[in-house]
C-alpha cells in the first residue's frame, strides 16, 4: 500500500510514507490508518509554537478579508475580523505594536516593521472587505507611528525601531523573500491608506521608501517582487474606486468592481452617505440607480452605471 524500500527516503534507511496510488482497499486503507495513528498518539509529541505573530496574522486577515469577498464566504469575512480583533485588543498598546502574544496576552517584544506593515495592510483589506470604518484609523494610526519611528534620515526605513532595544547596528533589510520585506510592506500599506484617505503625506512616503530600493530592483528583481508590486500600483494610480447604492440593488455592479485587476486598487462599498470610508464622500447615486465611481487621487471620471462598463475601465474580462 505504502511505497517503503529497503534504501529508504529519509537518514538512516528510514522512510516516510507515501501513497503513490488510491488505494484498492478502503478498509484496509482505513485500517492501516487507525494502526499508524496509533502508534504515532503513544510517541511524545513535538513542541508547539502557539504563540501569535502580528505581522504573520496581518498577512492572514488580508488573505481571508480578500477571499472572503471575492467567494462570498462570511465565515472568512468573520475569521478576519476576530483575528484583527485580537491584535487591535491585545497587540496595540498605547498606539504601538507589540510582536507577539500568547494565551491572550502580548509579550514584551516590541513590534517590527514588518509587523506595522503587514498588520496594516490585513487592516485596510478588512476595512475594504467589510466598511467598517475602525479598521482605517487604526491603520492610521500605526502607519502614523511607522513613519515616525523606523524613518531612517534618507527616505528609507530601519527595521527596529528608534525607541526599541539598542543594537550595534539598527538592521535594514529592504529584500522580499517568502514574506515581504517590512519596507516594502510598509510601503504598500502606506499607498492603499493614501488611496483610502486621499492623503499626499503617505503616498510620498510610500514614494520615497521604494525610491532606496530601485537600484537593487535593477541587479536582483527576484528579492524586490513586493516592492515592484507596490511601484507597479503607485504607476496605475491606483485607482480609487467607490461603490455607491444600497445592498441589494448594488450586488452586480459592486462585483464587477471587486473583480478588477488594476495593480492596487482600492475599492470600498457603501450607501449614499455613509461615513464608512472618505472615498464615499459627495458620492450621490445616477438616476435613483448604484454608480461607481472610478478615481485617481479623489478625482473622478463620470460615474458608471453599466456592468459591461464598469468591466472595461478597470480591466476585467468581459463575456
Amino acid at each position: 500500500m505504502f511505497a517503503v524500500t529497503p534504501e529508504g527516503t529519509f537518514e538512516h534507511g528510514r522512510s516516510v510514507l507515501q501513497l503513490l496510488t488510491d488505494p484498492a482497499d478502503d478498509g484496509e486503507w482505513r485500517a492501516a490508518r487507525e494502526r499508524l495513528l496509533a502508534i504515532r498518539s503513544g510517541r511524545i509529541p513535538p513542541a508547539r509554537d502557539d504563540k501569535v505573530v502580528a505581522a504573520w496574522n496581518g498577512l492572514a486577515i488580508a488573505a481571508l478579508a480578500d477571499c472572503g469577498v471575492l467567494f462570498d464566504r462570511p465565515d472568512l469575512l468573520t475569521a478576519a475580523t476576530a483575528c484583527a480583533s485580537l491584535l487591535a485588543d491585545i497587540h496595540v498598546v498605547e498606539g504601538r505594536l507589540r510582536r507577539v502574544s500568547r494565551d491572550g496576552v502580548a509579550g514584551s517584544p516590541v513590534g517590527v516593521l514588518e509587523d506595522y506593515g503587514d498588520v496594516t495592510e490585513g487592516l485596510l483589506a478588512l476595512h475594504q472587505a467589510t466598511g467598517e470604518l475602525r479598521w482605517l484609523e487604526l491603520s492610521g494610526v500605526l502607519l502614523d507611528a511607522a513613519v515616525k519611528h523606523f524613518d531612517d534620515g534618507n527616505g528609507g526605513f530601519f527595521d527596529t525601531a528608534d525607541d526599541a532595544e539598542q543594537l550595534v547596528r539598527r538592521p535594514q533589510d529592504p529584500t522580499d523573500n517568502a514574506t515581504p520585506a517590512g519596507m516594502s510592506a510598509a510601503a504598500g500599506a502606506l499607498v492603499t491608506y493614501a488611496a483610502l484617505t486621499g492623503s499626499s503625506r503617505h503616498r510620498e512616503a510610500a514614494e520615497r521608501a521604494l525610491g532606496t530600493v530601485a537600484p537593487l530592483a535593477a541587479q536582483h528583481a527576484r528579492f524586490v517582487g513586493w516592492s515592484a508590486a507596490v511601484g507597479e500600483a503607485l504607476l496605475a494610480g491606483p485607482l480609487e474606486v467607490a461603490v455607491v447604492g444600497d445592498t441589494d440593488g448594488r450586488r452586480d455592479v459592486e462585483r464587477a468592481a471587486r473583480l478588477s485587476t488594476s495593480p492596487g486598487a482600492v475599492v470600498v462599498v457603501g450607501e449614499v452617505g455613509s461615513p464608512a470610508s472618505p472615498l464615499l464622500a459627495d458620492r450621490p447615486l445616477v438616476d435613483g440607480r448604484p454608480a461607481v465611481y472610478v478615481c485617481q487621487g479623489f478625482v473622478c471620471d463620470r460615474p458608471l452605471t453599466g456592468v459591461d462598463e464598469i468591466r472595461r475601465r478597470l480591466g476585467v474580462a468581459v463575456g
